[in-house]
């Protein structure tokens, strides 16, 4: 189910601030963030985002075509090794 459209976007107020932050100061810096859950915003383009997968950060530049997206749509939690059938293959 998603989000109503009168509530607006999901966004954590102190990743704003965050943003606001580094973007006033001009340096190009990592904003290391926590919430997965929220929701990338016009004003967080250019911006460089370390977004936490459960073990480490993960560097995410915001892009226009981001816009509407999840921060966590781009940190994948999940390590895929393959299949086991590949190795087989692979070996002949």
């Amino acid at each position: 189910m998603t989000r109503s459209v009168w509530k607006g976007p999901f966004v954590e107020g102190f990743l704003l601030k965050k943003a606001e932050k580094t973007r006033t100061s001009g340096r190009n810096e990592v904003i290391k963030m926590w919430s997965r859950r929220s929701t990338i915003l016009p004003q967080f383009v250019g911006l460089t985002f370390g977004v936490y997968n459960g073990q480490k950060f993960i560097p995410v530049l915001v892009t226009e075509n981001m816009i509407g997206h999840k921060f966590g749509e781009f940190s994948p939690t999940r390590t895929f090794h393959g299949h086991a059938a590949d190795k087989k293959a692979k070996r002949k």
